[in-house]
């Protein structure tokens, strides 16, 4: 059946592209999240669900951490750190949302595929994921949603451990924690 072909085909294309990434670059994004008074998550679209997912986790982690363009999400300033994700590194309102931050001073984190794009130029650090093969078992970005999903989950755990924090530590911080 196809499905079994796209998630073979999509399993194999993340769990290459994971292996490129830059080990400095995620030690540098995590020592810079884990040293700023808040955490700023933004992106468009697929990419923005995977960033409010990363915020949801961050907060489990006892951090605090927001998701831009919230209704109860405060302003960013100097002392904050802010993840943008964009596959293409051109979305406009990323390229806003990074401007703007770069303006109050805070410090950015770019996840993109795009290394020569518009949203680089905004970073402090930036976490590449190499640019893919398109294939219509996983179409549009599918690949680079699928890799920053398990990426910022590998963050977690690597933050976990330099937190001291167990499992049970973050579901005490669950919201529907019993």
């Amino acid at each position: 059946m196809l499905y079994k072909e796209a998630f073979k085909f999509i399993l194999a294309q993340v769990g290459d592209l994971l292996n490129t990434i830059d080990d400095e670059s995620i030690r540098k994004s995590i020592e810079m999240m884990l040293n700023s008074k808040k955490i700023f998550i933004y992106g468009a679209g697929r990419s923005g669900i995977i960033g409010k997912s990363f915020a949801m986790r961050l907060v489990q982690l006892g951090l605090t951490a927001y998701f831009i363009g919230e209704t109860i999400t405060p302003i960013v300033t100097n002392e904050d750190s802010v993840v943008l994700i964009s596959n293409t590194g051109t979305t406009k309102s990323t390229l806003l949302v990074a401007e703007i931050c770069k303006n109050v001073g805070a410090r950015v984190i770019v996840i993109t595929s795009n290394e020569g794009s518009p949203l680089v130029r905004y970073a402090d650090e930036k976490i590449l994921l190499k640019r893919y093969t398109h294939n219509s078992l996983a179409p549009l970005g599918t690949i680079f949603e699928d890799s920053t999903l398990l990426l910022l989950d590998s963050l977690i755990a690597q933050m976990m451990q330099i937190l001291n924090q167990t499992e049970e530590d973050l579901k005490k911080r669950h919201a529907i924690w019993v």
